[in-house]
């Protein structure tokens, strides 16, 4: 008897951990709108520092985002145990925030003209060559910044995942948000270190002897620039497909609405089936950048009234 329930109980610890494991890959995928805006945002917060301090300000930001998640985990299962109705409209802010953030991006040429831009550059490019100004205040000052960038994005992670995996026991939900924390802590700023040294990796390789070491430097180099815009598009369209998965997911009329649309896509002869894979992202993604607007309209008008009333 004993050994039978020493096997049972293995098998129930197997059991869970494939659970785990899958609930885990889940969320990952859900995620991965958030983490591509999450590298492009972070690796352009520490532009601007000087190269030898790159690295400890990018692993000063990770503590920092570790901190962040000790923060919301514990957060994210108390509201699970406590009130889990909250969840839902929780995963739904979360998503919207995801919308509005992407639509600003694309917003901004609209919002703020190129010469504000250049002056926003200027300035800072000033700044970092004063030799009046603290170095060690510019850098906490990036730092603090980059924080408090990372805290909300970590939010819309956490919520995310805590949608995931609402339904799980309470050791699989916090295996399960635990792993996300740490992989996407690990995972982004590992990929931001690398990022933010790619120029100077280049650099490296250029002063080599080696033609083809020299060859690979000048194409790091000038990948560098392009790698940015790229993690910034990728984000952005990333961000406005999952966030509006789930406010498809969470508003029951869309979600059986893209349903519909999608059956009657991949009755279609030759191309069904591929529009049976296309359909639900592309309209998930309509539906996000429609969100977006209604969102960046909202906060805009909230902010100039705010203004009028504080004349």
């Amino acid at each position: 008897m004993a050994g039978a329930s020493l096997l049972t109980l293995i098998d129930d610890i197997a059991t869970v951990l494939d659970d785990v494991a899958v609930m885990t890959k889940v969320a990952a995928k859900k995620t991965a709108g958030v983490l591509g805006d999450d590298l492009a945002l972070n690796a352009q917060q520490v532009a601007g520092v000087h190269a030898e301090r790159e690295l400890p300000v990018v692993w000063a930001v990770a503590m920092g985002s570790l901190r962040n998640k000790l923060i919301l985990v514990p957060a994210a299962l108390l509201i699970s145990v406590v009130a889990p109705w909250l969840i839902t409209p929780l995963l739904m802010l979360g998503g919207a925030y995801l919308c509005f953030e992407g639509f600003e991006k694309l917003a901004h040429p609209l919002l703020h003209s190129a010469a504000e831009d250049e002056a926003h550059h200027q300035a800072l490019t000033a700044a970092l060559s004063d030799p009046a100004t603290d170095m060690l205040a510019f850098e906490r000052d990036k730092i603090k910044g980059a924080i408090r960038t990372d805290f909300i994005l970590s939010a819309e992670i956490i919520a995310i995942t805590l949608g995931t995996v609402a339904a799980a026991p309470f050791l699989s939900q916090l295996t399960v948000l635990s792993g996300i924390a740490l992989i996407m802590t690990v995972g982004v700023y590992g990929l931001v270190a690398g990022i933010v040294k790619l120029d100077d990796g280049g650099l490296y390789l250029k002063g080599k002897d080696s033609i083809a070491l020299q060859w690979l430097g000048a194409l790091m180099l000038n990948a560098a620039p392009y790698l940015m815009k790229t993690l910034a598009i990728v984000g952005t369209a990333a961000m406005f497909m999952v966030g509006g998965g789930i406010l498809t997911h969470g508003l029951s009329f869309l979600h059986h609405a893209i349903e519909q649309t999608t059956a009657i896509a991949g009755n279609l002869p030759l191309v069904g089936r591929t529009l049976a894979l296309l359909t639900p992202t592309v309209l998930d993604a309509l539906t996000g950048i429609v969100a977006g607007a209604l969102a960046l309209l909202l906060v805009t008008a909230g902010q100039r009234g705010w203004r009028l009333v504080r004349g």
